[in-house]
């Protein structure tokens, strides 16, 4: 038997220049859709740090037996801290979401209000959210804040998050259901 052996290693010009325009086109192809996809990925970001901090103050209501709130642009905007609602003045004091004035953690005198407070947290990659206040009662019911006045949710409330031209938004019942949508 005879072998056929075959001298010309490699590709022709023509098939690197076939390959490279290829690899290009789809180069063009996948760069805005990458940009996208990470302005998607860090509104989700945000969206998932405002549910978790919603289903964290409600478990730490229920488990703790006090009532808790979660105040979004508390201290300003683009912060959100879960703190204990205490029946006080205190409760709506300009200063409640400050942690110098009421700082994370608290003392270990379990005598001394509050003691459930949580840290302050910012909202993530320049992601914004509106203005509320949830109030997480000990059965693990929540209630709306509006001007210092707790009052029943009605109807599912929703937060909006927004990042550059997205959003996303998280909804709430009154039985403490959180979801992201």
């Amino acid at each position: 038997m005879s072998r056929v052996v075959c001298t010309e290693r490699g590709f022709s010009l023509t098939e690197l220049v076939l390959v490279v325009a290829m690899v290009g086109t789809l180069a063009a192809v996948a760069v805005p859709l990458s940009g996208n996809l990470m302005a998607t990925m860090k509104l989700n970001e945000a969206s998932r740090l405002i549910e978790r901090e919603l289903a964290d103050a409600r478990l730490r209501a229920v488990s703790s037996n006090r009532a808790l709130r979660v105040r979004t642009n508390c201290p300003a905007a683009g912060f959100v801290r879960t703190v204990e609602f205490m029946n006080t003045a205190g409760d709506n004091a300009a200063n409640r979401c400050l942690n110098s004035a009421y700082p994370f953690p608290a003392d270990d005198d379990l005598m001394t209000l509050p003691n459930y407070d949580g840290p302050v947290r910012p909202i993530p990659n320049g992601a914004t959210v509106n203005t509320v206040t949830y109030q997480f009662q000990p059965d693990g019911t929540v209630f709306n804040v509006v001007n210092n006045v707790v009052t029943t949710m009605a109807t599912e409330q929703t937060l909006t998050i927004s990042r550059v031209s997205k959003s996303r938004t998280v909804k709430i019942n009154s039985a403490g259901k959180i979801q992201i949508q």
